[in-house]
């Protein structure tokens, strides 16, 4: 914007004001501060006048002032009182005088900032500028804070690439004391990389280099690379990646010699020249751990170290090991540990050993607890999940510990405990920062089968009703196979303790009319109570109270189109049980585990009261193994069976059936016990009462940007379901079914698996070929699933 604008009418014939330039600055750089006068005498103080001002009243500035009515002065305190007047910032130029016994202030106050402009800025925005500088409207203007925000916008420029950029500060006076300040930009042209170039690098390629490097080459078909530009501090974060590279990759006494950028004026752009030196490679040699503790072994320690003598040697396994070695001294219940490393290089042998010193630290205790980025769920549900005080000894465990417990809520994208400074030198204040994500849910889910079947359901959920960590769920779903009306709420701390309570309400059926010939029909309630039992394990008790009404058309059965013994489990049962869950989680991390495993058993007993009697048993596990962030492998497993007691044998309608999301490559209901009946055309899944159905699963990058949000799986599951009661798979007593298959064979499918983080929620798609089946097993080959969230 050109100067001339900025000025009304009145400011335009004061135009030659701009000659704040040569008033002020000269040029890029400011003059030096204004003169500190002072006469050199020496006496008492009768009184203290204050001149000059006009903005500012005189009592703040006598506040400032370190001398009072009757105070004797000479030349140092003079001198003392001027230094401290010019500290404030608000005077540009301070005089004082003994005239008798007055002592004469005068001063010459600094402007106030009426307006921070911008002009010359084509390739930075003007917002990005008024965050970088520190100058604001209706701040104090100095020059020394001015000069400080032109090296600023210099180094932003520097940073971008435009390294011959040159900042000019102006100042247009307005009346009151005020001015507007201006920026007047030359930005420059901007200087790129030509060329990379590594000397020295017999191991590695300089292509494979140059991927391990933030800074690119410029090319004019590079659109979307911001890192093509010169910046000297990119130059050093290179440096850095480049040694952890080698470092982690056994070459020990690697080091960069010289890195050198060469700027070429014909092109306008640097060529970047670094030369390794990259030395032999090592291996880990003695491993050993010393220790002053009395309760730690050192022998033991070492057993959990995860690294090995023999190893190539990394620094990321150091870390490991120094992590690992902190953890379980913290289990054991030291709070204040120092694991230091000490490497002793064997050149002759080309090995590294290294002994891990654990001595007991300096004692630290928490001095507070801050929770910052939650904007809708209270602070009391994040500090009930935290297993720290304020006031308590510093414990490393208990902190990842209680961030894992917060991450767990599912409340929150991201979680972050970081340590700032405390009130004192042993007080650290723990910030915990969450970045909040949506908690409601509106679901819409989808199949695609190989009969051409559409499998809809819709619902809508809500994991943090008011901010309270409360789960409320109300949901009418809808589909050709299941239709349900449920409410269910779910209180995380029932009575202020640690017991999480909840009740469900629900009427639904299952239409298996065309799987199974029949539907069911249920109405009911249950009660739920869950507590921990250890960190890591908990448990749960229920109680239900169900009346299940089982339908058959009365047509099949008086015309023998479904089994006589389909047509016997026709009608209403009141199923009354009780039941309970238990829970081991020994994983890194709850939503996205890369180490560890998950074990769950549940077992339901109907019969107290009612007119069903079984017992439930099943079971669920996940174990995970991360090699890197982008290949995480899985292996997860469920299985279950259940048996009718009291004479009683177990319904259709409580049996399992596996297919569609919990056995891909099949329908729902698709694997198991089946009556094939040719004849009346009939293919009825019977369910079975054992299942067994375990999944390998292997994350698999996509080499795609990040922000699309595609992930990729490959996956294999296999299993079986089946078993049924002797008298299901019978025309009559003693006489079998020839229709009825019954067989524990192996099902197999494998495929790959891509969820997408789409702008209307998650999606995920199954591509599935089946590997091993029965005869009389339904199949699809592709099913996908969504959800929204709000």
């Amino acid at each position: 914007m050109p100067v001339a604008h900025l000025m009304n009418p009145t400011r335009a014939r004061s135009a030659a004001i701009i000659s704040g330039i040569a008033l002020l600055f000269g040029s890029t750089a400011m003059t030096a501060l204004p003169t500190l006068a002072y006469a050199q005498q020496a006496g008492v103080v009768g009184r203290i006048v204050v001149q000059g001002n006009e903005r500012i009243e005189d009592t703040t500035i006598l506040s400032y002032l370190p001398i009072q009515p009757g105070d004797t002065v000479d030349s140092a305190k003079i001198d003392l009182a001027l230094k401290t007047l010019f500290r404030t910032d608000l005077f540009a130029d301070v005089k004082i005088d003994l005239q008798g016994t007055d002592l004469v202030v005068r001063v010459v106050e600094n402007p106030i900032v009426n307006r921070v402009l911008f002009e010359g800025n084509s390739n930075l925005k003007e917002d990005k500028l008024k965050d970088e500088v520190q100058v604001r409207p209706r701040g104090i203007f100095t020059k020394a804070k001015v000069q400080a925000d032109v090296q600023r916008i210099i180094e932003l420029y520097r940073r971008s690439g435009r390294i011959s950029a040159t900042v000019t500060p102006k100042i247009v006076e307005l009346p009151q004391k005020r001015v507007d300040l201006i920026f007047e930009i030359n930005e420059g042209p901007k200087s790129g990389v030509i060329s990379v170039n590594f000397l020295g690098n017999k191991e590695f390629s300089d292509n494979d280099l140059r991927d391990v490097i933030v800074t690119r080459e410029s090319h004019w078909y590079k659109f979307f690379v911001s890192n093509d530009n010169y910046d000297p501090d990119r130059i050093e974060y290179d440096r850095e990646q480049l040694r952890k590279y080698y470092r982690n990759r056994g070459f020990y006494d690697f080091r960069i010699v010289s890195s050198v950028a060469e700027l070429d004026p014909s092109r306008n752009g640097f060529a970047v020249t670094y030369t390794i030196d990259e030395g032999p490679k090592y291996k880990f040699g003695k491993l050993s751990v010393e220790t002053e503790l009395k309760k730690l072994d050192g022998a033991v320690l070492v057993q959990l170290l995860p690294i090995h003598s023999g190893e190539i040697y990394q620094d990321e396994k150091i870390e490991s090991a120094t992590d690992a070695l902190t953890f379980a001294a913290g289990a054991a219940g030291f709070a204040f540990v120092d694991v230091r490393p000490k490497y002793v290089p064997n050149r002759d042998t080309h090995t590294v050993d290294v002994v891990f010193q654990v001595r007991e630290g300096p004692r630290v205790y928490v001095d507070r607890i801050d929770i910052v980025g939650n904007t809708r769920t209270l602070d009391s549900v994040i500090r009930r999940e935290i297993n720290v005080s304020e006031g308590d000894a510093y414990n490393r465990v208990l902190v990842e510990r209680s961030r894992s417990q917060v991450l767990a809520l599912g409340f929150f994208k991201d979680v972050t405990v970081d340590e700032v400074p405390g009130s004192a030198p042993d007080r650290t204040a723990l910030r915990v920062k969450v970045e909040e994500q949506p908690t409601g849910e509106l679901s819409f889910s989808a199949g695609y089968s190989s009969v051409d079947k559409l499998v809809v359901d819709l619902g809508v959920s809500e994991r943090n009703f008011r901010g309270r960590g409360q789960n409320l769920r109300a949901r009418i779903s809808v589909g050709s196979l299941r239709q349900q009306i449920d409410f269910s709420f779910t209180e995380p701390r029932f009575l202020g303790r640690d017991l999480r309570a909840g009740l469900d309400l629900y009427s639904y059926r299952y239409d298996f009319s065309q799987q199974a010939a029949f539907d069911t029909r249920s109405i009911g309630a249950s009660v739920r109570l869950g507590f921990p039992l250890t960190p890591s394990s908990s448990m749960s008790l229920s109680y239900t109270l169900r009346n299940d009404d089982v339908v058959v058309d009365d047509y099949y059965c008086l015309n023998g189109l479904v089994s006589a013994t389909l047509c016997d489990q026709r009608g209403a049962r009141l199923t009354s049980l009780v039941g309970y869950s238990l829970r081991l989680d020994k994983r890194n991390d709850p939503i996205h585990p890369t180490r560890g495993y998950f074990i769950d058993l549940k077992q339901d007993f109907a019969g107290v009261g009612g007119d069903v009697k079984y017992l439930r048993t099943e079971t669920d596990f996940g174990w995970y193994h991360g090699f890197s962030k982008s290949f995480v492998l899985s292996a997860t497993g469920s299985g279950g069976y259940i048996d009718g007691w009291g004479g009683d044998s177990v319904r259709i309608n409580d049996r399992f059936y596996k297919g569609g999301s919990t056995f891909r490559g099949f329908e729902t209901a698709g694997i198991g016990p089946r009556d094939t009946n040719i004849n009346l055309n009939r293919n009825d899944a019977l369910g079975g009462k054992l299942y067994a159905i375990g999944s390998f699963e292997l994350t698999i990058p996509t080499y795609l940007p990040e922000q699309y949000g595609i992930k990729a799986s490959l996956f294999t599951d296999f299993g079986t379901l089946g078993q049924l009661d002797t008298q299901d798979k019978q025309l009559t007593p003693g006489v079998p079914d020839p229709n009825v298959h019954d067989t524990m064979g192996l099902r197999a499918s494998a495929g790959i698996s891509i969820n997408w983080r789409s702008p209307m929620g998650p999606i995920r798609f199954d591509f599935s070929q089946v590997l091993a089946k029965e005869d009389y097993d339904k199949t699809e080959t592709f099913r996908f699933s969504t959800s929204t969230s709000f």
